[in-house]
């Protein structure tokens, strides 16, 4: 099926099956901060927007795709400078698998709560696991990315 939509403001189209899940169509489009986790929405390491709201693409079939605006971290280099900088200066990344998942919900939480309130971001987190490093570091990043 053939597929028309705007990734990271760039316009695609292409052609794909109606079982292909939007992950595999963006990681084969180039976007690989996208990864491919669980596959059961329960991890957060394939989270991107999609047409404004914080979604796990593994969830979503490729036909939603028609005519939607999707983000990845590859189309918020900018707006996540600070975040990804946090992340690295105060230890929240270790093998950085989860790293862009939680960085788009870094982000994501910024945007629309920005409560420096460390029980609001924990909150904001749930549905990212990280197995590396414990939360506390990434949740201390993201407070000093409001400062």
């Amino acid at each position: 099926m053939q597929i028309k939509c705007t990734i990271n403001n760039r316009p695609y189209r292409f052609e794909c099956e109606p079982e292909d899940r939007v992950l595999d169509v963006v990681r084969r489009l180039g976007m690989l901060s996208v990864k491919k986790g669980c596959g059961e929405g329960e991890c957060g390491a394939c989270t991107l927007f999609f047409n404004g709201k914080l979604v796990n693409s593994c969830l979503l079939l490729a036909p939603q795709m028609q005519g939607a605006e999707i983000v990845t971290l590859e189309g918020l280099q900018k707006e996540t400078e600070t975040i990804r900088e946090n992340f690295a200066k105060e230890g929240a990344v270790q093998c950085s698998f989860c790293t862009p998942g939680f960085v788009m919900r870094a982000y994501d939480y910024i945007i629309h709560e920005g409560s420096k309130d460390e029980k609001r971001v924990k909150e904001a987190l749930d549905g990212n696991i990280c197995r590396c490093t414990g939360y506390q570091k990434i949740v201390e990043a993201i407070v000093k990315s409001m400062s």
